[in-house]
């Protein structure tokens, strides 16, 4: 009988532990998960592995959420990996700018539960047909 392969889920968050927390949670719903501390190694990891769906910090060393954004939604092998964007930047104008590059969603952290951030994962990738 084949197993059903896992979805693969890429975190690009440079807070070690907060990445760390969003990894459990994320394989302990049957995710295989990948993660990325700043923006340069989240987009090679990108490119490497071939996430179905990418968790996106905005505030990052390196280059920042939308820079990262930008990159991917313009490159053809990439621009239809749904990204959400997770971050405590909560100004409309962050929202909207993260909207208006390609993000799928736009999650701000202090609202969102692990838990709840994995269901909003999950209802992006059913939206996008994966």
């Amino acid at each position: 009988m084949p197993t059903a392969q896992k979805t693969k889920v890429l975190i690009v968050e440079d807070d070690s532990f907060l990445a760390g927390i969003y990894a459990s949670k994320f394989e302990k719903e049957g995710f295989k998960v990948s993660l990325a501390l700043d923006g340069e190694i989240g987009l090679k990891l990108v490119k490497k592995e071939k996430p179905d769906i990418i968790l996106l910090d905005v505030l990052l060393p390196k280059l920042d959420g939308f820079e990262v954004l930008e990159k991917l939604k313009a490159d053809v092998a990439t621009a239809s990996i749904p990204v959400v964007l997770l971050t405590n930047l909560g100004q409309k104008e962050d929202v909207d700018k993260g909207l208006k590059l390609g993000a799928a969603d736009y999650l701000i952290k202090a609202h969102f539960m692990p838990a709840e951030t994995v269901e909003k994962v999950k209802k992006v990738l059913a939206a996008s047909g994966k």
